[in-house]
């Protein structure tokens, strides 16, 4: 059952990595009214600009890791107390 927990933190970590992005993409041309300056042709992008939608990515790509980190130890130590209870 280890290797379920393992699997299901990877399909987590891969689901909230695409929300993630998907969620900054939306927040960013929501916001500056422009499309995210992550294509390589995009060089009418600000250098300003592409630097600080790095650093709100990553950031919020960061601390989706820990939260599905974390969520998916206390998945497996819940279901680890329920095994040892029956």
């Amino acid at each position: 059952m280890n290797q379920l927990m393992k699997l299901l933190g990877v399909a987590l970590s891969l689901g909230a990595g695409i929300v993630g992005a998907k969620l900054v993409d939306f927040i960013w041309h929501k916001t500056t009214g422009k499309a995210s300056p992550k294509d390589e042709d995009g060089l009418e992008n600000s250098l300003r600009s592409a630097i600080a939608f790095a650093l709100i990515s990553g950031a919020v790509r960061a601390v989706l890791q820990v939260l599905t980190n974390r969520t998916t130890q206390r998945a497996a130590n819940r279901f680890a107390k329920t095994r040892d209870l029956t």
